[in-house]
């Protein structure tokens, strides 16, 4: 079913088959993906890069599936701070869960940082698609579960008082089994995630290398010292 907003664009084969593949609707039956497409109520929207895409606290109407690009999440915290908190590489959904959450509002700020384009289908035929199919359904309250543990870890780091503390818990989140961490943010939007100013993390990175506690090379940080590293938590 296509939304009547913007008859112009169609998606391609290739795009459908991507839609396809996403976590929302991997491993649902061939039957319900041929008629996917039909029970959305869906639009698309190309993205430039630099375009503000939904603005933190505004209402969460649409599903969102970015086929492609790449955006860029911030939130402001209480103190007035833009915090960046990840960056969401196509393709994926976004937000879903607080389509049906009691706020039904965003809670951070989605912007372009390259072309791409985005697909949005209304509410309505969202959640009627969802609950229609029990396969769906386990997908989606999964994406709700990881969402949370997201929300969780991020509110961890705040609770932490020291730059080191803030960043060897950044570390030994992204790290899995391995002592070497490839961190995804640059030394300035990682000093907005850990909410602290670049010249002070620049300088607890620089003592926490002093003093052996681990290694960086660009983006790349080796833990030399796991144990000391662990008492800062």
């Amino acid at each position: 079913m296509r939304d009547t907003m913007d008859k112009q664009l169609e998606l391609t084969e290739q795009q459908i088959a991507i839609i396809h593949k996403i976590p929302l609707f991997r491993e649902i039956s061939q039957e319900l993906k041929g008629k996917l497409l039909d029970k959305l109520d869906y639009f698309l929207t190309p993205l430039k890069k630099g375009d503000v895409i939904i603005k933190q606290g505004t209402s969460c109407n649409h599903m969102h599936i970015l086929l492609t690009g790449k955006l860029e999440v911030n939130i402001i915290d209480v103190s007035g701070n833009d915090i960046k908190v990840e960056d969401l590489v196509a393709p994926r959904s976004f937000a879903t869960p607080h389509l049906f959450d009691g706020n039904n509002v965003f809670p951070a700020t989605f912007t372009a940082v390259e072309d791409g384009l985005l697909l949005r289908a209304t509410k309505e035929s969202a959640f009627e698609l969802i609950s229609s199919d029990p396969g769906l359904l386990k997908n989606f309250l999964r994406l709700t579960g990881n969402c949370n543990v997201c929300t969780v870890s991020r509110l961890r780091i705040l609770s932490y008082k020291s730059i080191r503390s803030r960043f060897a818990y950044y570390l030994f989140e992204y790290k899995g089994d391995n002592r070497v961490v490839s961190i995804t943010h640059n030394q300035t939007q990682l000093a907005e995630y850990l909410n602290v100013t670049r010249p002070a993390l620049a300088r607890e990175i620089k003592n926490m290398i002093d003093e052996g506690l681990i290694e960086m090379d660009g983006k790349v940080v080796t833990i030399l010292n796991r144990n000391a590293l662990m008492q800062n938590l």
